[in-house]
């Protein structure tokens, strides 16, 4: 009884692992692509740092960050496995992409364009995933379905998110523009702007914006393709 006990509960670990590592690997790719976008628009802008720096490539090594992209999401799916009650969502980031502000053909307005690069990335991996699912389902492909599924999700989710105005976020970059914050008051607000992101995680109506906008804009894509709606 008790060995029969301890085989469920060590399958239930080993699934709740193999999903964990799935959200992973999706959560890679879309840290890259994210990153990736930020550099190219930084070199379309004038600014040439990100592509001496190796950045202007979908090669995800060049955008792994120790500890945002490999330490704490895999701690974070090891708890999750564990039924731990410090587990949450699986969260992670890219490698900065370095820019020099003064390179930029417009700092003023390129500083912006290169910030709305990285979500819009998000944005367009998401549509490529939801085309893909519309193959998926012509192909009767349950588990490609499921699977383009998943990084459709987590892109949406981590551009809405990355779109709150709170640094290093990129929606910050967006406020300082839009209400032509100094440089030196933005230095001083992104110094307690991990803080202030903790907190604002904690507060039912911003989860409730991001999974709210996201499951819009999934449905959205859903009803343009004719692929099924999800439900909320």
């Amino acid at each position: 009884m008790g060995y029969s006990a301890d085989s469920s509960k060590f399958n239930e670990m080993n699934d709740k692992l193999i999903d964990g590592l799935i959200w992973y690997c999706a959560l890679v790719v879309i840290v890259t692509v994210h990153e990736f976008g930020h550099a190219l628009a930084a070199d379309k802008c004038g600014d040439g740092t990100p592509r001496a720096h190796g950045r202007i490539t979908l090669n995800p090594i060049a955008h792994i960050d120790p500890i945002g992209t490999v330490a704490i999401p895999m701690v974070i799916i090891l708890l999750q496995a564990m039924d731990s009650s410090m587990s949450g969502f699986i969260i992670g980031w890219g490698r900065p992409v370095i820019i020099y502000p003064s390179n930029l053909k417009n700092p003023n307005r390129d500083q912006l364009l290169v910030s709305l690069a990285g979500p819009l990335m998000n944005l367009i991996l998401a549509f490529i995933m939801a085309l893909g699912m519309k193959l998926a389902l012509m192909a009767d492909s349950e588990i490609l379905f499921d699977s383009l599924t998943t990084v459709m999700w987590i892109s949406l989710i981590l551009m809405y998110l990355n779109l709150l105005p709170i640094p290093p976020l990129d929606g910050s970059s967006i406020l300082k523009f839009f209400t032509r914050m100094s440089d030196e008051t933005y230095l001083n607000f992104s110094r307690y702007g991990i803080i202030i992101l903790i907190f604002a995680l904690q507060i039912p109506f911003v989860s409730s914006f991001i999974y709210g906008a996201t499951w819009m804009t999934a449905n959205g894509f859903a009803e343009l393709l004719q692929i099924g709606g999800f439900q909320n």
